[in-house]
């Protein structure tokens, strides 16, 4: 099959809500692939068929519009639509040293963890021996 993307993608695996139609409630997805121009989403089950979605990823802080282009499955494709895609205003230093704080905090904690799990992991098997 020949490649039909306009630019390079980037693999990602990042949580996204999509809004389908005027309804208020979105629906999770994985937004699996990402480039410019679209994304390859993946949803836990099939959705129904709309052509055109507005796509949030909280993480980013972005809301695109997008058109479907392809579906498969729990998967669809997107393009999107330039002159609709809107972008929150870039995080200012204040803001940025706090998520750093709180990341940070988040991978201290997750090593600790780590190093509990480790510990009783060997505590059983020793206790098994």
């Amino acid at each position: 099959m020949a490649e039909r993307r306009q630019t390079s993608r980037q693999r990602s695996f990042l949580r996204g809500l999509v809004y389908l139609g005027n309804s208020p409630s979105a629906v999770s997805c994985l937004v699996r692939d990402m480039s410019d121009t679209g994304a390859r989403l993946t949803f836990s089950a099939p959705i129904a068929a709309i052509d055109t979605i507005e796509l949030h990823i909280p993480v980013k802080g972005q809301t695109l519009r997008g058109k479907v282009k392809w579906r498969e499955g729990d998967e669809i494709g997107i393009g999107f639509i330039s002159d609709a895609g809107v972008e929150a205003p870039p995080a200012g230093d204040d803001e940025l040293a706090v998520r750093v704080a709180r990341l940070e905090g988040e991978i201290a904690a997750l090593k600790q963890m780590v190093k509990r799990l480790q510990k009783a992991t060997t505590t059983s098997i020793t206790d098994a021996a």
